[in-house]
């Protein structure tokens, strides 16, 4: 009996498991998380990227330029309360910090409205994404994992690296910062700001710290393997931590559909307001468990592009949180 029959049959019967699905046949985003599960091994209760954080809180108020922009009621200036994540790259959970494996970095942020609903922004110490659409993604986390040290050249990875020219251009743009309180955090996908006579901006993301610091290769190979995790409470009990959140405006023709095409670096540049974290979360590793951040999970006053990249990572974060929950 053919396999697509034998599917059709269990499923009619209630009993069909996914070990029968073949992989290719899984919705996208399943299949890039079983990729980063294949790169970076299962790791229960933990998420599929970006595995290790610590969580934060704090405010946001925004700037008089916000409410020109957009209408979201995060933009009217009052004190929106945020709880934050800090996390390294890779889904390894005890990853250390300083490693080239834990960049980039990502900063991912959850407003909490006054009307009880949340926003959230999830961006990362990348400049813009390495690759255009969430199919290449995948096939770079599995280019990745089929190429170990001991792979014959060119490796699975290398051969990826030179059809996709922007994997390195991308790469090139993290480094290892001293601190999470000094790092600059992009937003990789543009959304739309919608004003109140519904003018409509697309706009990019851009948290800029009071002082960016990163560290050579040499010097993070140093630092203890949590320093970063360790640090950030504990300039926290010395006092607050601002950031500033900006928005880099696009202009005519302006891709807003591929993350791995930057926005010249000449486009104005207008502050969307100050986010103060002051506050370590009391036993982060378990209070993030319990957090699910969503690029796509906005407010009026705030739309996804027309880059497809929003929902399927949605869909993608979804996946891991179920995967990862109890």
């Amino acid at each position: 009996m053919k396999a697509d029959r034998l599917l059709i049959m269990l499923a009619m019967l209630g009993i069909a498991s996914p070990a029968f699905v073949r992989a290719e046949d899984q919705p996208i985003e399943v299949q890039v998380v079983d990729a980063m599960n294949k790169l970076f091994g299962t790791h229960p209760g933990f998420r599929a990227n970006h595995a290790k954080g610590v969580v934060v809180e704090g405010r946001f108020k925004a700037s008089p330029e916000a409410v020109v922009l957009s209408r979201a009621i995060l933009f009217d200036g009052s004190e929106i309360p945020v709880t934050v994540r800090f996390s390294d790259g890779s889904g390894i959970p005890d990853v250390p910090d300083g490693s080239a494996a834990a960049n980039p970095h990502g900063m991912a942020i959850k407003y909490h409205l006054p009307d009880g609903s949340d926003t959230d922004m999830v961006i990362n110490s990348l400049r813009f994404f390495p690759v255009s659409t969430v199919a290449e993604f995948r096939d770079l986390l599995l280019a990745q994992a089929a190429s170990p040290p001991d792979a014959p050249k060119p490796t699975k990875l290398e051969q990826f690296i030179a059809d996709h020219p922007a994997v390195s251009a991308a790469a090139a743009t993290a480094a290892t910062p001293d601190s999470f309180a000094d790092e600059e955090y992009n937003g990789i996908n543009a959304f739309i700001l919608v004003n109140k006579a519904g003018e409509r901006q697309a706009v990019r993301y851009l948290m800029e710290p009071e002082r960016v610091v990163h560290l050579n290769a040499a010097e993070a190979e140093k630092r203890t393997p949590d320093f970063l995790i360790n640090e950030l409470p504990e300039r926290l009990a010395r006092g607050p931590v601002t950031f500033h959140l900006n928005a880099r405006l696009a202009a005519s023709g302006d891709p807003t559909s591929d993350p791995s095409r930057p926005w010249p670096e000449d486009r104005r540049v207008v502050e969307l307001g100050v986010l103060t974290l002051d506050k370590a979360v009391a036993n982060s590793a378990e209070a993030q468990k319990q957090l699910l951040f969503l690029p796509g999970q906005l407010t009026d006053g705030i739309e996804p592009s027309d880059d497809p990249m929003i929902g399927l990572r949605d869909a993608a974060y979804a996946v891991s949180f179920s995967r990862r929950s109890p």
